[in-house]
């Protein structure tokens, strides 16, 4: 993959950046805070495990990420937003129905995404966000702080310290990253959860201090799996070989052509 595969659509004043390879059941890839397609997606080499198994990837970038366009305003990085770009992407791509893998703040798109169009949304996988979907995942307000100041070495914050550093790594614009980090953190309720009525997995790394427990997510959802990545934490269990088994066995149980 390289910028060549990079394609555009417009949404919501948006000018939304997506890249797609293979053929067979769609699923669409949903990335996570501060990252990117290539960063969350390509990079970690599930475009090529997902082709490789038969699956054709479709990944956006979300509003503020990547290749798409960047907005200073915290307002429009709902989470319900970004998940009705997800899904006029897969409009845009003729696509009616897919598999639906997010990380992270992706997975929380996710859900959201299997709230609002249930019937395009086939299964879903949470990676990287257990129960803090529900109960909140700490405090991001010193991470929109850490992404602002000029001198990342006055930055006292563990987790603010380790999203700046990510965010400067992959050359972000930290300021729309800053928009978007509290906004697009908004929590589930329980019972909002409850009625995502799709298999879902949830992914998550054992030493993930990030996402809270997936047990009680799963828990709560209707036909809910749980897959914990050995030896993980929040940043490496994004391209685990354990990770892409699971994904590949679960996608491999909930067929599309079988619905």
């Amino acid at each position: 993959m390289s910028a060549d595969n990079i394609q555009f659509f417009y949404h919501d004043g948006f000018r939304l950046a997506f890249q797609e390879e293979g053929q067979g059941e769609p699923v669409l890839l949903i990335h996570g805070f501060a990252s990117s397609v290539y960063v969350n997606w390509v990079a970690p080499g599930w475009f090529r495990t997902l082709v490789d198994a038969g699956y054709r990837v479709i990944a956006i970038d979300n509003r503020g990420h990547g290749n798409t366009d960047k907005s200073y305003d915290p307002a429009v990085y709902m989470p319900e937003l970004m998940a009705d770009d997800a899904a006029a992407l897969l409009r845009h791509l003729g696509v009616g129905k897919a598999h639906v893998m997010g990380y992270s703040m992706g997975a929380r798109i996710s859900a959201f995404m299997a709230l609002r169009v249930s019937q395009m949304v086939h299964t879903a996988i949470f990676g990287g966000l257990g129960i803090g979907m529900v109960t909140g995942a700490g405090n991001w307000e010193t991470v929109a702080e850490a992404l602002q100041v000029e001198d990342p070495a006055t930055i006292v914050d563990p987790r603010g310290l380790m999203f700046r550093k990510f965010a400067d790594n992959t050359k972000s614009d930290r300021k729309a990253l800053a928009a978007c980090v509290v906004t697009s953190k908004k929590e589930l309720m329980a019972d909002e959860v409850r009625r995502i009525t799709r298999p879902v997995l949830v992914a998550v790394g054992a030493k993930d201090t990030i996402a809270g427990e997936p047990q009680p997510l799963a828990a709560l959802l209707p036909r809910g799996e749980i897959l914990v990545i050995p030896d993980r934490d929040h940043m490496l269990a994004v391209g685990d070989k354990v990770y892409k088994k699971g994904v590949l066995e679960f996608l491999g149980r909930y067929p599309i052509c079988q619905a």
